[in-house]
């Protein structure tokens, strides 16, 4: 049995993982702004092995007060999947950018991981994983404008994890980067090419696999090297 800490768990992805990992008769941290009903029904079909906990990756005070009310026992899994959409339309971007969601995409996606792996890592020894979603709009390879603020942020996550795994190898920590795929989630739309289970099961697989040799990578949940 390992220790799952999961954010941005109250759907998506982030549920399925929840619901995956709990099945798979892992300890799981789910770890959300708002609970959601299926959340609510996970845990509370889960026998105990899951449990709720209130916190918001865009706040330092509630990332240290939801990492304290897991307890102190080891992690050894941290999925960081909250994040947001952020402004969409190019003409607006190249017009008159809405900088206060600039400043929440960042805030999210940037920072709050890193704010979420800062508040778990006394708790993480040689072997434990920091795994971050990141996206295919992150890389150089995507071929298509828009999504300005998503896009500055994912890449700049991708550079801030890959500081991150060369700054903890020495000590054994793993950090990745996965691109989830193109998902039928509330922000992948309903004709993405894949589940939330197909993926779910892809990134657990991809997670459990990963190794120091590969940490600061970033790939897709298929196992496949992203480019970037």
């Amino acid at each position: 049995m390992a220790n799952i800490a999961i954010t941005g768990a109250a759907r998506g992805i982030g549920l399925e993982l929840v619901r995956q990992y709990a099945a798979n008769g892992d300890r799981v941290f789910a770890l959300c702004r708002t609970p959601s009903e299926a959340l609510n029904a996970v845990a509370a079909a889960s026998g105990g092995k899951v449990t709720i906990h209130d916190l918001d990756v865009g706040s330092d005070e509630s990332v240290k007060a939801g990492a304290a009310s897991t307890g102190t026992d080891n992690i050894d899994v941290l999925l960081n999947v909250a994040g947001v959409t952020g402004p969409t339309e190019p003409e607006l971007e190249l017009g008159s950018s809405d900088w206060a969601a600039w400043q929440d995409a960042l805030n999210i996606m940037v920072m709050g991981p890193l704010r979420v792996m800062q508040a778990f890592l006394p708790r993480m020894q040689a072997g434990a994983k920091v795994i971050n979603f990141s996206s295919q709009l992150a890389a150089s390879t995507w071929p298509y404008g828009g999504y300005y603020a998503y896009v500055a942020a994912k890449a700049g996550l991708n550079r801030v994890m890959r500081s991150a795994a060369l700054d903890l190898k020495d000590r054994g920590i793993i950090i990745g980067l996965v691109h989830p795929g193109w998902v039928q989630t509330d922000m992948g739309g309903p004709d993405a090419e894949i589940t939330t289970v197909e993926s779910a099961i892809g990134i657990r697989k991809v997670t459990a696999d990963w190794t120091i040799e590969r940490s600061g990578d970033f790939l897709k949940w298929n196992g496949e090297t992203h480019p970037w």
